[in-house]
C-alpha cells in the first residue's frame, strides 16, 4: 500500500494556502472602516462623536504614555499602573483637601468681614 503521491500534498497545499491567505484578506474585506460605521451613525450621534473626539484622542495618549513610562520598570506593567494609579489617586484626593481647606478659609474670611461691618 503506497503513501500519499504528490498530488495530495499539492491539494494539501493549496487548501492551506487558501486558508492561510484568503481567510485574513476575505476579513479584511467584509470589515468595515471607521469612516463607514461613522456614516452610519444617526446626525445626532455623528455631532457628538465629532464633539467628544479630542476628549477621547487626549485620553487615549495619556494611556499611551502612562503605558510607555510603566513599561521602563523592570517591574510587570500591571503592577507598574496599579501603581500610578495609586499615586493619582492620591493627588487627586490632595487636591480635593486642599480645595476644600481653601474654601473653608474663604468662608471664614467672608463670615468675619460680615462680622465686622456690622
Amino acid at each position: 500500500m503506497p503513501g500519499p503521491g504528490a498530488r495530495t500534498y499539492l491539494k494539501a497545499l493549496a487548501a492551506g494556502a487558501v486558508l492561510c491567505i484568503g481567510g485574513p484578506m476575505l476579513v479584511n474585506y467584509v470589515t468595515p472602516t471607521e469612516e463607514e460605521i461613522f456614516k452610519k451613525y444617526n446626525p445626532e450621534l455623528q455631532k457628538r462623536a465629532l464633539e467628544t473626539r479630542e476628549q477621547r484622542q487626549q485620553e487615549f495618549d495619556d494611556f499611551v504614555m502612562k503605558l510607555k513610562e510603566a513599561s521602563k520598570s523592570n517591574k510587570p506593567i500591571w503592577g507598574q499602573l496599579k501603581e500610578i494609579e495609586r499615586k493619582e489617586a492620591q493627588e487627586r484626593s490632595q487636591r480635593s483637601r486642599d480645595e476644600q481647606a481653601s474654601l473653608e478659609a474663604e468662608a471664614k474670611k467672608r463670615r468675619a468681614e460680615i462680622r465686622s461691618s456690622a
